[in-house]
């Protein structure tokens, strides 16, 4: 992904390792620790930092410092509403102004993925599925909804939706997006990618319903069609 500035670089490398799992819920952050770990001055991280906490990534704790926050269940079920209208609206933009290089790139960290979850390496999957998903929406030149999203994972338990199986489904499920990318079925690859996040979301409320709080006892698949009527919405205020 391309950087502005060395804060951004550092702002990501956090982002993706609390997504990952590197630095799990509930850890505090030591901004020596960070600027020793990648090699820079405290100064960049420090700002880094700021800027994640107004994200959600990290949390300022009377008497603690900054810490990565714990998920709140409850919010999880708008939460995923709203990734499926955002990331299906970024998909779509992205898609439409693809390369055949950028398809190469996502290629490339599909088979990354693959080469960690056979090595059994799960941090350093999750990472490379979240550059995977970023570098996909980074191509949609939408910073604003880019940003939006950002926030949202912040606040998405993805460790409590993985269970047996998961990572071999979800490599099933980029590939099948990646596919109708190559056919040139750009609905279909829309519509892959909705339905990998779907499944993700399914996964959570079956292994662990209490991270899910907050459905209402909605089905996973129910729980969608919010969101897919503000995607309805959107686009019929686009023709307005």
């Amino acid at each position: 992904m391309a950087f502005r500035t060395k804060q951004d670089q550092v702002a990501e490398i956090i982002r993706e390792r609390i997504i990952a799992g590197t630095y799990p819920r509930g850890t505090k952050l030591k901004q020596s620790q960070i600027a020793e770990e990648l090699g820079v001055s405290i100064t960049p991280v420090r700002e880094a930092l700021h800027t994640l906490e107004a994200e959600g990534y990290v949390a300022g704790v009377s008497h603690k410092g900054l810490v990565v926050p714990e998920v709140v269940p409850g919010a999880a079920q708008e939460v995923f509403e709203l990734r499926v209208l955002l990331e299906r609206e970024l998909t779509a933009r992205a898609i439409a102004l693809m390369t055949s290089q950028d398809l190469v790139e996502l290629r490339e960290s599909q088979a990354r993925i693959v080469a960690l979850t056979r090595k059994g390496t799960p941090q350093a999957m999750r990472a490379e599925n979240y550059r995977f998903h970023f570098r996909l929406y980074e191509l949609a030149k939408r910073p604003q909804t880019l940003q939006f999203v950002r926030v949202l994972w912040a606040k998405y338990p993805f460790i409590g939706q993985e269970y047996a199986g998961r990572r071999k489904k979800q490599i099933a499920e980029h590939e099948r997006f990646l596919t109708l990318l190559e056919a040139g079925d750009k609905e279909g690859a829309v519509q892959a990618l909705v339905e990998h996040i779907e499944s993700g979301w399914a996964g959570l409320h079956a292994e662990h319903p209490a991270e899910a709080a907050g459905a209402g006892g909605k089905s996973p698949r129910r729980a969608a069609r919010p969101a897919l009527g503000l995607q309805q919405g959107l686009e019929t205020a686009k023709r307005t």
